[in-house]
């Protein structure tokens, strides 16, 4: 049974969805970020102050965070029932992220576009930015049609 509160969250979603996406801005680590060796200058977190603030102005801002280094992380791994718990560092893990923003934005290529204007801050001048599209409801309505998100027939409403 859905609640009418989440069935409230259901269509107010859908109103929004109908016209703005969310994106994951995902800044990948470098071996000088991981290794914490070299943090932003003054200059380059104000610059990227400057770039989140600009992206608030333009009201598409939903969230903006760092991450630390995996050193300071744990992983959880799931195999059937069992769950084993992997301490980082992560070595041995080629792409990882190293701080993400998420944005409410019309389109992918819009999407981009913001992304083209983000500083520069990596230690070695060398940066790689993932774009991807957060999941939404309508996502799941697409393939499973509208059934998951209606009450039983015991509900009144």
């Amino acid at each position: 049974m859905v609640s009418k509160a989440a069935k409230r969250t259901v269509t107010d979603t859908n109103h929004i969805q109908e016209e703005t996406m969310r994106f994951i801005l995902m800044g990948m680590v470098t071996k000088e970020s991981e290794a914490a060796a070299a943090p932003p200058t003054a200059e380059q977190f104000a610059a990227m102050q400057r770039y989140n603030e600009e992206l608030a102005k333009a009201g598409i801002l939903l969230a903006a965070e760092g991450l630390t280094a995996t050193s300071k992380g744990a992983r959880v791994k799931f195999s059937g029932d069992k769950r084993t718990v992997i301490d980082g560092p992560f070595a041995e893990t080629k792409e990882l992220v190293a701080g993400f923003t998420i944005i409410q934005v019309k389109s992918l290529e819009e999407a981009i576009e913001w992304v083209k204007r983000a500083p520069n801050v990596s230690p070695n001048g060398e940066a790689e930015v993932e774009i991807r599209k957060l999941m939404d409801v309508e996502d799941f309505v697409e393939n499973f049609g509208d059934a998951p998100f209606h009450a039983d027939a015991s509900d009144p409403e």
